[in-house]
């Protein structure tokens, strides 16, 4: 293992606990991620030393659980980072399904990693000299290399202990890309009631990480066919095999997992994954009718009332919940080329928010694909996409100067006539031409010997002013037409 690459602070903790007479040992996930040639996200020892002797070594550390996990405080690249030392230990009775009854110190690093969840995460390392020494008790570096997932031991003993564990392994089948040890999967599908003692919090962050790996649409499928996710998501699992009608190839279930992957494929954000993943969850509830002509009215309410059950359900913070129920409840929008007015753009925005646009765009791309079409942005998207550019956007018109009329009548004493129409629009064709007189001082003066003029050669100035507004306005509407690829 001279290969391995240890940041010297972790080195340094080891060699010190070695040092004062003990054994250390690399532990666990970062383990893992070594063998897997990824760089860990973060390092843990474990050790024979008891919590007090490994801070008798280590001023600068704390000692807060009863689990024995001492952190140790190090400065590394100018910074403060924490280094969790463990002691071996036993664990023993887990009464609710998730935490040990009572934890007893070990004397070896192998009762230490026979209590671990699963092989890849049961592996040590330990450098007493200059050479890392791999302890491998369960064959995880076997595993690691066949890309398996399998519980240590007895698989029903580990869920039993721990019922989180079986997320976990979901979890890691998305993170990891791997495939489980099929007595693994039949443990899962074995003991999937267990879940219900779990703290739904605790099923929510194992499922975010899920949900947020590169092969969670595959995850979605082992949570389905083991029978988990009935167990915490049960509105989902009730897609399952409802067929839609002429406008789709898939079920909802299916349409749904394949509109999550194109989420996942694009890095979507987590509101938005989760937005695919729901999006037509109202469909099995509103559903009338069979075959090509089934019907789901009104299904995006629906869905967007569950969506807020299941949320509120595993604790999700207001405002992923608000964001997710919200795009869930807009994502079934119309538009036709030709059909739908700015002010029916305008609508949309206002009933959306400007600031949800870009995501319901997403979730409709993701929606899109899900249904086996072959483009995510058509060109009635993309025409979309070009109204509210155009719509958001201040149009060119007197609106933009600096004066109105009621300023232009104040200071040339005249009344309300055509006359000063058409100064506002001599006005106009001058500020086009040179937006650095747009100001209050130079436009009300302006104003006082445009006031002067003949009529007809006032009316002559309007004309240009007007002109030159309509060729500007069809400029700025050339150029977003280009940015959206529409004609």
């Amino acid at each position: 293992m001279n290969n391995v690459k240890v940041p010297q602070h972790v080195t340094d903790i080891m060699q010190t606990l070695e040092k004062g007479g003990f054994v250390a040992y690399l532990v666990g996930g970062c383990v893992r991620d070594m063998f897997m040639k990824k760089t860990p996200s973060d390092w843990d020892i474990a050790t024979n030393a008891h919590p007090k002797q490994v801070q008798a070594l280590f001023s600068d550390s704390v000692y807060e659980n009863e689990f024995g996990t001492v952190a140790v405080k190090v400065r590394h690249d100018d910074s403060v980072e924490i280094v969790e030392v463990t002691t071996f230990r036993k664990e023993m009775g887990y009464s609710d399904n998730r935490h040990p009854d009572s934890v007893v110190f070990a004397e070896t690093i192998e009762e230490d990693l026979a209590r671990r969840d699963f092989t890849i995460n049961a592996l040590a390392l330990h450098m007493p000299e200059d050479e890392w020494e791999l302890v491998d008790v369960y064959g995880g570096e076997k595993d690691i290399n066949k890309k398996l997932i399998r519980a240590v031991g007895d698989t029903n003993e580990r869920f039993s202990e721990d019922a989180l564990r079986m997320m976990r392994a979901v979890r890691f089948f998305s993170q990891l890309g791997f495939s489980f040890d099929q007595k693994t999967k039949q443990a899962i599908i074995d003991n999937t009631s267990l879940l219900s003692h779990i703290a739904s919090e605790r099923i929510r962050d194992e499922f975010i990480k899920l949900i947020m790996g590169d092969d969670a649409a595959d995850a979605l499928r082992e949570l389905q066919e083991t029978g988990l996710l009935k167990e915490f998501i049960p509105e989902l699992d009730n897609t399952v095999g409802v067929e839609q009608n002429l406008h789709h190839i898939y079920t909802v279930w299916e349409h749904l997992v394949r509109s999550l992957a194109y989420a996942v494929k694009k890095e979507y954000s987590l509101e938005i994954r989760l937005s695919a993943l729901f999006h037509d969850i109202g469909k099995p509830s509103t559903k009338e009718g069979e075959g090509r002509t089934a019907t789901f009215y009104n299904h995006e309410v629906a869905g967007a009332k569950i969506t807020r059950t299941i949320l509120q359900r595993l604790h999700f913070p207001k405002k992923i919940l608000g964001d997710v129920v919200h795009l869930v409840r807009q994502h079934q929008f119309n538009y036709n080329v030709g059909e739908v007015s700015e002010a029916g753009v305008r609508r949309l925005l206002k009933r959306v928010g400007p600031e949800y646009i870009d995501d319901l765009i997403k979730v409709r791309e993701s929606d899109r694909i899900g249904s086996g079409v072959p483009k995510a942005v058509p060109y009635k998207l993309r025409h979309l996409l070009f109204m509210i550019e155009k719509v958001k956007r201040d149009p060119i018109s007197p609106k933009m100067m600096a004066i109105d009329g009621d300023d232009i009548m104040r200071v040339t004493g005249l009344k309300p006539s055509s006359k000063v129409g058409m100064i506002i629009n001599a006005l106009m064709e001058e500020v086009l031409e040179d937006p650095d007189l747009n100001t209050k001082k130079y436009l009300e003066s302006r104003a006082k010997e445009l006031s002067e003029l003949v009529e007809k050669e006032l009316q002559k100035r309007a004309e240009g002013g007007k002109k030159k507004q309509k060729v500007l306005e069809k400029q700025e509407e050339t150029k977003i037409k280009k940015q959206f690829w529409v004609k």
